[in-house]
């Protein structure tokens, strides 16, 4: 009887060890967290002064790469892009006249979500997590708790975002993007990418 429970311990304990063989290995992580749209985030990225990374992060947490989806509130595209929002990115940017539909081009979705999240670093003074965190609410919502002190913008008080949905973003969107910063950093796919 012992010698059975030895050998299907010995049998969990090796299942387990390459189990974490498998998890620490570069190859299989990039499997398990891959990026669509590789050149698209990165033009928009070189274009725009952000890390591409981040872009990823924040595409993997809105769509999950499924860049024809409209949200129950109407935003559309990968990045999920309020139409609105658009309109003001395209009139601020220059860009030319758009319609509704170019939201859902995989090229214009991430070029316009890249330049507004680059607004949004500069509007915070470089304060990735309210950037962040502006994406997802809005800043006027980001201003407001800024303002009133309720969260001071830093990593270690995200429990202080008023909203769960807008915490549980930021948590997401940091947790990918240093995932696809130490899978992806230095392979031959994103050399010279990074921002």
């Amino acid at each position: 009887m012992t010698f059975f429970r030895k050998k299907r311990m010995f049998a969990l304990l090796l299942i387990v060890f390459v189990m974490v063989l498998f998890m620490n290995s570069a190859i299989i992580g990039r499997k398990l967290y891959p990026i669509y749209f590789q050149q698209e985030i990165k033009q928009s990225a070189a274009k725009h002064n952000i890390d591409p990374f981040l872009i990823a992060a924040i595409i993997r947490v809105e769509t999950n790469y499924k860049y024809h989806l409209e949200s129950s509130k109407g935003a559309l595209g990968l990045m999920q892009l309020m139409p609105d929002t658009a309109d003001w990115i395209v009139e601020s940017s220059n860009l030319g006249p758009h319609t509704q539909e170019d939201l859902l081009r995989v090229d214009i979705n991430i070029y316009l979500g890249s330049w507004y999240l680059n607004w949004l670093i500069k509007h915070y003074n470089g304060n990735l997590i309210y950037a962040i965190a502006a994406y997802n609410a809005g800043q006027g919502n980001v201003n407001k708790w800024k303002n009133s002190n309720v969260w001071d913008g830093s990593e270690d008080n995200i429990r202080d975002i008023p909203f769960g949905e807008t915490r549980h973003y930021v948590q997401r969107v940091l947790y990918y993007y240093e995932k696809y910063t130490k899978l992806y950093t230095g392979t031959e796919q994103w050399q010279g990418a990074e921002a």
